[in-house]
């Protein structure tokens, strides 16, 4: 088929494009590649369509999606390619498990509203997985997550089974206690202590973001567009005022950030 000559594409094309590209006579580089090597590309388009969601970029979002099928498609051919599976068996399992996962809806378990919905989901998963045990639902948290997301969700799982804070307040005193604790490690001296309570304060501020209901990632990754917003403005009242940041006191730099701040 002569794919240059179409003006519409299926995701059928899509699937022959990229078989195409892996053939002998295809791309030089779409067929040395292998899981592995471009393993970093699907975590960088999956961050480009969240960045496209966050500017609410509707065109930039739509192309951001059609990268990371391509990345759905291209493991799944290398796959095919290996006798291991193909696109199709991938389509028939995430349907199986959207059925599945969905007694709510296809059979006959009743859901009056989304958390009723979620908590069918985690049983049908869990007995699906035989994990009998919550640890065993914590370990099966991906670790390749981001550790502020990663903390969010094996706290839930925890708090599935009543290992929770009856409010905010004790989660906020958590942070407290292991401030201080850290603050103890930092005077000892002792560089892995203090990386041991680094985090323990870490995974005790998340715990905070999931009583209010704040996404911690999101919050951080907000805070630092925030602070890099504030360090321009900072930038340019110092060239204002002739002030160079380079051999500026901390006084000083502390003076101009109030100012922008």
């Amino acid at each position: 088929m002569d794919f240059t000559k179409k003006e519409n594409f299926s995701f059928n094309d899509l699937v022959e494009i990229m078989k195409y590209l892996r053939a002998p006579n295809g791309c030089p580089w779409d067929r040395v590649q292998t899981h592995e090597s471009i393993r970093s590309n699907f975590i960088e388009e999956t961050y480009e369509v969240i960045e496209a969601i966050d500017n609410k970029d509707s065109e930039l979002l739509k192309e951001e999606l059609g990268d990371v099928l391509l990345q759905v498609v291209f493991h799944s051919e290398m796959s095919a390619e290996e006798g291991e599976f193909d696109i199709n068996d991938v389509i028939n399992g995430v349907c199986r498990k959207l059925v599945d996962r969905h007694p709510h809806v296809f059979g006959d378990v009743k859901a009056d509203n989304s958390e009723e919905a979620l908590r069918s989901w985690d049983n049908v998963k869990m007995a699906k997985k035989s994990q009998k045990k919550q640890s065993e639902a914590m370990d099966s948290v991906s670790k390749a997550l981001p550790s502020l997301m990663r903390a969010e969700k094996i706290q839930k799982k925890a708090a599935k089974v009543g290992f929770d804070w009856d409010s905010v307040d004790g989660a906020l005193d958590k942070i407290t206690e292991e401030t201080d604790e850290l603050k103890e490690a930092i005077s000892k001296g002792d560089s892995e202590l203090q990386a041991e309570e680094l985090g323990d304060l870490l995974f005790s501020v998340v715990n905070v973001s999931r009583f209010i209901k704040v996404d911690s990632e999101k919050a951080l990754y907000d805070a630092c567009d925030k602070f890099t917003d504030r360090f321009k403005k900072l930038e340019l009242l110092a060239e204002e005022r002739e002030i160079d940041i380079k051999t500026a006191t901390l006084s000083q730099l502390d003076s101009l950030w109030e100012e922008v701040k």
